[in-house]
């Protein structure tokens, strides 16, 4: 009966992931054809720039979307915990985007500004559409993200909150070009590739946010200290246990495996402490949410000296 409501808690996050994830690709691809288009055309460097970060969300969010289904295949003999830690991996992905779009997006607008600075020639400011165009950006990246933590919150998984954290930043950005389109309509025209300059930097910071977050779960990072202390309390109920000594987590996209090291009365017998172990592992397994295995070792602690014959 556990297992079955495992199974459908499972094939129900896996839903929810990939609903987030489609959801977020078709809005990316249609904010990408419409603010390169009306950049070039309503003439707004910081439109075309958001526009090329759009179009670099339609690109990992392809790969994501592979990712995330290929994270919900069952283990096999290679790979004996599953597939779930593709999750952390599509995060990593997500995150070299995000950095590497930043880089383009400063890159094209300090040039800009340098153009216009340069230049002797006049220019008129962006085009109504093209404020227009952003303002709507702001608007459904803030519901997407809105949403979109959400579903991250309910899934726990990894690549969705790192794809809610990319539609916040593509708020600061429509935000920014707003405020270029703005300035620029009012003939500071060097203030829209200014404000993509100054949004780059806050997208470049959560590109290595989340791909810290990613690679702390690839690279088993001990568990924290609310993790170790659910555990303690968790098995305060526990009789026989006279210390627990070491406790390692591994995660497995929102999945995680423990190794619990306790010391047990050295006087009782083998089959004693084998009994503990296991009254260990089914209350872990019951009191703490995601929790796929538990290896419990256990050792003689206080036990009386062996006496000479």
């Amino acid at each position: 009966m556990k297992a079955q409501a495992h199974e459908q808690t499972a094939a129900q996050r896996r839903r929810q992931s990939m609903l987030a994830v489609q959801v977020g690709l078709a809005a990316n691809t249609l904010l990408a054809v419409l603010k390169a288009v009306v950049g070039v055309i309503g003439n707004s460097p910081a439109l075309l720039a958001d526009g090329i970060n759009s179009t670099s969300d339609v690109a990992y969010g392809i790969v994501v979307s592979i990712f995330v289904r290929l994270s919900a295949k069952p283990a096999d003999r290679e790979h004996p915990y599953g597939h779930d830690q593709l999750e952390s991996v599509a995060a990593v992905v997500v995150g070299a985007f995000v950095i590497s779009t930043a880089i383009a997006i400063f890159w094209h607008s300090v040039d800009s500004v340098y153009q216009l600075l340069t230049s002797r020639e006049s220019s008129e400011g962006a085009s109504l559409t093209a404020l227009g165009i952003a303002l709507f950006a702001i608007l459904l990246k803030t519901a997407l993200c809105l949403w979109t933590y959400a579903q991250s919150r309910s899934t726990a998984n990894s690549a969705v909150l790192a794809l809610a954290q990319d539609h916040r930043n593509d708020i600061f950005a429509s935000s920014a070009a707003a405020v270029g389109i703005l300035f620029g309509r009012w003939g500071f025209p060097w203030v829209d590739p200014l404000a993509g300059a100054v949004v780059s930097i806050i997208i470049l910071h959560t590109g290595v946010e989340i791909l810290r977050s990613a690679t702390d779960d690839l690279m088993d990072t001990l568990p924290g200290r609310e993790l170790a202390e659910e555990i303690r309390t968790a098995l305060d109920d526990v009789d026989g246990i006279k210390a627990i000594e070491q406790v390692h987590a591994h995660r497995f996209g929102p999945y995680l495996m423990i190794n619990l090291t306790i010391g047990v009365d050295g006087n009782i017998s083998v089959a004693a402490g084998d009994g503990i172990a296991t009254e260990v592992e089914n209350t872990l397994l019951k009191r703490i949410e995601f929790l796929r295995r538990v290896y419990v070792h256990y050792h003689p602690m206080g036990g009386s000296p062996p006496t000479d014959n």
